[in-house]
C-alpha cells in the first residue's frame, strides 16, 4: 500500500546529506517542510521554505531547547491511523495536520562518551529525548507514516519516491521503521552501559544485572561459575565486506557497541584495497598471539594458524625469524607485530619476492610506512595504537539454532606452576623455548602442536582428528630444525607413539597439559630418551 508523502517533520543532529535530502522532497514532490532549531536554520539559510516547529505546537522551545517537539500537536500527527475514520476525526477537530514523514537522528552520545577529557555534564547534555520519542512514535504507527533514523536511509528512500511520484510503500515504511527501532534500542544500551559504569562502579552491564532480563554478551563474566539466563549482543556495522568466506556468501564486519580498546574492531586502515572476511578473522588471530608477548614479536598466520612466529631483540630480526620459520606458508599470509613498525623492519618485510595481503602494528614509523605504501599498493596497513592488555569479553560462537558462550582462554597460564614429571630436568634454555612455544600452541587449531627452537616457531602441525599426525606434520614441517627443537602440545598425549616420534626428530624437552590415564607410559617414553618434560595442568584447546 503507497503512501503518499505530503509533510515532513526533520529534526536531525547528524546534518550530513539533509540539505540535498529536503530539497528534492520540496522540489520535486511539493512535500511540506517542517523542522526544529538548527535543522531549520540550515534549510531556511538554503532558500527553503520552512516551518518552524513552534508554529505547529503554538508553544515555543524552552529551556534550552530541551522540550521543542513534545507536544500533542507533534504526537497526534504522528500516531494518528489513517484508516480509522474516529483518529482521523479528532485530528480535523483539533485542527491537527498529519505528518506522513519523520527524519530524525539522534545527538552523538557515544562519540561524546569516547571525546578525550569529555566532562559529564557534556555527557548527559547528549542523551537525546525528543528524538527516541518521535522516532518510536512514527516507527509504531508505520502503516501511516514513514521514519528514516540514519543518513544512509535517504538515498533509498529518494529512489522509491522517484519511481512512485512521492510515495512509499508499506514494504518501505516497515523496513525503515525496523531500523528505527535497532537505532533506539542500541541508543538506549549505549547510555545504560555507561549509567553503569560511571554511576554503579560496574565494568560491564553483568555486573548488575544478574536480575535482569538481557546483558551483553561481549561484557560476560562468570565469576559463580554461571552463564547469564539470557543475553543479547550488541553491535553496529562497521563495513559491509564483499563477501565472506566463499564469494556466494554474504558478509558483514560489526563491531561492538562502546569499543573502544585496541583490537581488530578499532583498528584503522591507512592502505591497501578492501578487507575480506578471511582477512578480518586472520587479522585477529595474528594480533593476538603477537600481544602475549612484551619483547619485539612478529607473527605470520596463514589460514587462521600461525605458521610463523618469533621473538627477538629488535622487530626486524623477529620477523626475519618468523618467516624463515615456513617460508612457504608464508607466501600471501598476515603478519602481525607487537610493537611500532621501523624502517629497517619494513625494508625487511620488502627485501626479496615476499607477498603479503595484510600487515597490523600498533603503530608504523613514517619512513616504514611510506615504504611500505610505496611497496604494493593493495597490501592492507592496518593500525591498532598501543596493545595495552589482551582480548577481553567473551567467546561466543553460532550454532544452528543457538550459541556457544564462554570466558576467553586468557589469564590460565603460570610457568610457576609447571611440573617436572622426567628425570631430566629442562634447561634454562628449554625451559625459555618450552615457554614461547606453549603460547604459541594456545593460538593453534586442535589438535596442536608447535616445534619451537629457542624463540622461533619451526614447525606446527594444527587442527589434525589424530594428535599423533600433527606430530607427523610439525616434524616435517621442520625437517633438520626438528633436532634440537622443544615440543608444546595443547593437550594431553593419549599414547606415547607421540613422545617415540619427537624422540627420533630430536626434540629434547615437551610441554603439555597431562591428564591422561597413559601419562606414565610418556614419561617413560621420554625418560627412555632423555626428554624433559612438564605438564601445565592446563590446556588449551581451540576448535
Amino acid at each position: 500500500m503507497l503512501r503518499q508523502i505530503r509533510r515532513a517533520l526533520l529534526s536531525v543532529s547528524d546534518k550530513t546529506g539533509l540539505l540535498e535530502f529536503a530539497t528534492e522532497l520540496h522540489t520535486k514532490y511539493g512535500v511540506e517542510l517542517i523542522a526544529t532549531g538548527g535543522t531549520r536554520k540550515l534549510l531556511a539559510d538554503a532558500g527553503l521554505p520552512v516551518k518552524d516547529v513552534s508554529e505547529l505546537t503554538g508553544f515555543p522551545e524552552i529551556l534550552d531547547g530541551r522540550v521543542k517537539t513534545l507536544h500533542p500537536a507533534i504526537y497526534a500527527g504522528l500516531l494518528a491511523k489513517r484508516s480509522k475514520p474516529e483518529h482521523m476525526a479528532t485530528l480535523l477537530e483539533h485542527n491537527l495536520p498529519e505528518i506522513d514523514l519523520v527524519v530524525c537522528n539522534l545527538y552523538p552520545f557515544e562519540a561524546t562518551v569516547a571525546k578525550p577529557g569529555v566532562t559529564e555534564a557534556e555527557v548527559i547534555e547528549n542523551i537525546d529525548i525528543g528524538g527516541p520519542c518521535m522516532i518510536r512514535a512514527a516507527a509504531k504507527n508505520f502503516e501511516s507514516v514513514c521514519v528514516l533514523s540514519d543518513v544512509d536511509s535517504y538515498k533509498s528512500a529518494l529512489k522509491e519516491l522517484a519511481q512512485t511520484d512521492g510515495s512509499l510503500s508499506l514494504e518501505t515504511r516497515q523496513r525503515f521503521a525496523t531500523i528505527a527501532f535497532m537505532t533506539i534500542h542500541q541508543y538506549d544500551y549505549a547510555i545504560m552501559d555507561h549509567f553503569l559504569r560511571q554511576y554503579v562502579g560496574a565494568q560491564s552491564a553483568v555486573a548488575t544485572s544478574r536480575a535482569q532480563s538481557e546483558v551483553e554478551a561481549e561484557t560476560i563474566t562468570a565469576a559463580d561459575g554461571k552463564m547469564p539466563a539470557t543475553m543479547s549482543l550488541r553491535s553496529k556495522v562497521k563495513q559491509q565486506l564483499r563477501y565472506g568466506e566463499n564469494p556466494h556468501q554474504f558478509a558483514g564486519f560489526y563491531s561492538e557497541l562502546g569499543i573502544n580498546r585496541p583490537c581488530i574492531a578499532t583498528a584503522e586502515q591507512l592502505h591497501g584495497k578492501e578487507l575480506s572476511y578471511n582477512n578480518i578473522l586472520d587479522l585477529d588471530s595474528a594480533l593476538n598471539l603477537a600481544r602475549e608477548f612484551t619483547v619485539p614479536a612478529a607473527v605470520v598466520v596463514k589460514h587462521n594458524n600461525p605458521c610463523g612466529a618469533a621473538t627477538a631483540s629488535t622487530l626486524a630480526e623477529a620477523f626475519s625469524l618468523a618467516w624463515d620459520g615456513d617460508p612457504l606458508s608464508a607466501f600471501g599470509g598476515i603478519l602481525a607485530f607487537n610493537q611500532t613498525v621501523d624502517d629497517a623492519t619494513a625494508k625487511t618485510i620488502m627485501t626479496g619476492e615476499r607477498f603479503v595481503e595484510c600487515i597490523i602494528a600498533p603503530e608504523y614509523s613514517e619512513g616504514a610506512l611510506a615504504l611500505l605504501k610505496g611497496w604494493k599498493k593493495n597490501v592492507r596497513l592496518l593500525r591498532t595504537g598501543p596493545l595495552t592488555g589482551g582480548p577481553q569479553g567473551s567467546d561466543y560462537r553460532r550454532v544452528d539454532g543457538g550459541m556457544l558462550v564462554q570466558t576467553r582462554d586468557v589469564g590460565a597460564d603460570d610457568i610457576t606452576k609447571w611440573e617436572v614429571k622426567t628425570k631430566r630436568t629442562p634447561t634454562e634454555a628449554e625451559r625459555d623455548a618450552l615457554w614461547f612455544a606453549w603460547l604459541a600452541c594456545k593460538h593453534v587449531k586442535s589438535n596442536a602442536i608447535v616445534l619451537a627452537r629457542g624463540m622461533q616457531i619451526v614447525g606446527v602441525g594444527a587442527g589434525q582428528m589424530s594428535r599423533v599426525v600433527s606430530v607427523e606434520i610439525a616434524v616435517k614441517k621442520a625437517a633438520d630444525r626438528a633436532r634440537g627443537s622443544v615440543l608444546a602440545s595443547d593437550a594431553f598425549f593419549p599414547f606415547p607413539d607421540n613422545v617415540e616420534l619427537a624422540a627420533a626428530a630430536g626434540v629434547t624437552a615437551i610441554v603439555q597439559p597431562g591428564g591422561s590415564v597413559n601419562d606414565p607410559l610418556a614419561i617413560q617414553a621420554c625418560d627412555a630418551h632423555g626428554i624433559a618434560m612438564m605438564f601445565t595442568g592446563v590446556r588449551h584447546f581451540r576448535h
